[in-house]
């Protein structure tokens, strides 16, 4: 088997979502969640995916993620069709290419900072002094490096979700998917955590972020709004 990480490459991680559709089947009716969406992520964009409640933005998250495979249609990352990977190929991908922000952090009570940024480590076997020094470093990134032995339950919202993102990037991920990762913080928080996913940006980083607030998808480069599974419209800013 082709190891997917070497096949996807550093450098290249631009993606391409083709046609792509997304049937659910849900007490015997067919729900499309997704009905024919395209569109290019150039590597680097930085991205807000708009909608009302039942738009598809939580299914294209899904997709884009690796999580979910499409009804039909292709999703390409780096130039190869990962929707045709194995699960073992994708789990591969999101475990060490890809990292993601949750509204809810999803961080563990009973970790430190330090400890719940290390977390993916245990996944992929880095539990070294060198990774260790990484997510030293990290912390410090993100402005926690006098918080390293706080559990979640000590800090503010804005700092546990700063966790969330440090954590994010421990495997160095290319690719950023952030799930309404403001939704629940307050204005000046919200400005900080929005400047912090900037910064990654500017590193090169592909971001797409799911928000329903229209302030803060303002703060990306592009903005793509979905309805009823399709694509809305999709404007570029900058």
């Amino acid at each position: 088997m082709a190891d997917p990480l070497t096949m996807l490459g550093q450098a290249d991680f631009s993606a391409r979502v083709q046609d792509m559709h997304k049937d659910y089947v849900l007490g015997g009716e067919t729900v499309r969640a997704l009905r024919g969406v395209t569109f290019d992520v150039p590597t680097g964009d930085y991205i807000s995916i708009m909608g009302s409640s039942g738009s598809g933005k939580s299914t294209l998250l899904n997709l884009l993620g690796c999580l979910d495979r499409p009804t039909s249609g292709r999703f390409l990352l780096g130039g190869d069709d990962v929707s045709r990977f194995s699960d073992d190929e994708l789990a591969e991908i999101r475990a060490k290419r890809i990292g993601f922000v949750f509204q809810s952090y999803n961080l563990l009570p009973a970790l430190s900072v330090l400890e719940n940024i290390e977390v993916p480590l245990y996944y992929s076997g880095r539990r070294t002094p060198r990774a260790r020094r990484q997510c030293l470093e990290l912390a410090e990134k993100v402005g926690l490096g006098d918080r390293l032995d706080h559990r979640p339950a000590q800090l503010s919202g804005g700092q546990q979700q700063r966790v969330a993102i440090a954590r994010s990037l421990v495997n160095d991920p290319r690719f950023i998917l952030a799930d309404e990762p403001t939704g629940n913080l307050d204005s000046t928080t919200t400005c900080e955590i929005l400047e912090l996913l900037g910064g990654l940006s500017s590193e090169g980083r592909t971001i797409i972020l799911v928000t329903h607030e229209h302030d803060v998808a303002e703060q990306t480069q592009r903005t793509i709004v979905l309805r009823d599974g399709k694509i809305l419209s999709d404007e570029r800013r900058r």
